[in-house]
């Protein structure tokens, strides 16, 4: 008795909806997703076992560096033109549109303000390496009588929470970082009434 041969027949599946939903879930993440820019000075925090949420939007974040240089970075570009614009009126510097332009789109600052100018002028190659060597002033400005005034860095906290009153403060400091820096920079904060800000550390999970 000969074998009985079963018809074989394609199998067909229709891709199209699997392809639509791929396609949403690409853009979707496309609109949502915002890229870590590159910054220049890069800190290793602390450990710590507390579980606090940072901010996310209208940050002043306070870079301090392992050699205990100061360095700041506002995530609002609004808030930061205007804190700019300010600051350069106070110090009576002149910068052209193009040099404005060029420091809004840096993700850190951190220059004397008699430099700023300078600093900016060069070219972008150089930017990242020359700011690592420079900071924000700590050292009090003297006034036109004689008294101690509020320094460079005071001035640009005061200037960027004026620009923004909900401007919050994070202070991210390397591990290595000497104590006394930091003292000064929360010093420095308390002296102007500033004494809401955060600690940005790394978590670590508790030993039992």
């Amino acid at each position: 008795m000969g074998k009985v041969k079963i018809k074989k027949s394609d199998v067909w599946i229709d891709m199209t909806p699997m392809s639509d939903v791929m396609v949403l879930l690409l853009t979707f993440f496309m609109m949502t997703s915002t890229f870590v820019k590159n910054e220049p000075v890069k800190v290793n925090t602390p450990q710590s076992a507390a579980k606090v949420k940072v901010p996310e939007n209208n940050v002043l974040n306070i870079t301090i560096n392992p050699q205990g240089k100061v360095f700041m970075s506002m995530d609002n570009v609004n808030y930061l033109k205007t804190t700019l614009l300010d600051m350069t009126d106070k110090f009576g510097v002149n910068l052209s549109p193009a040099l404005q332009q060029k420091f809004l789109e840096e993700t850190q600052f951190g220059v004397p303000m008699n430099e700023l100018e300078q600093y900016l002028s060069l070219p972008q190659s150089k930017l990242a390496e020359t700011l690592a060597t420079k900071g924000i002033p700590t050292d009090s400005i003297a006034n036109g009588d004689g008294t101690k005034g509020m320094s460079e860095f005071q001035l640009w906290v005061r200037t960027a929470l004026d620009a923004g009153e909900d401007m919050k403060i994070c202070i991210n400091a390397d591990s290595k970082t000497p104590y006394k820096v930091v003292k000064t920079v929360m010093s420095e904060l308390r002296s102007m009434d500033e004494n809401r800000y955060q600690l940005i550390t790394s978590f670590k999970e508790a030993e039992e």
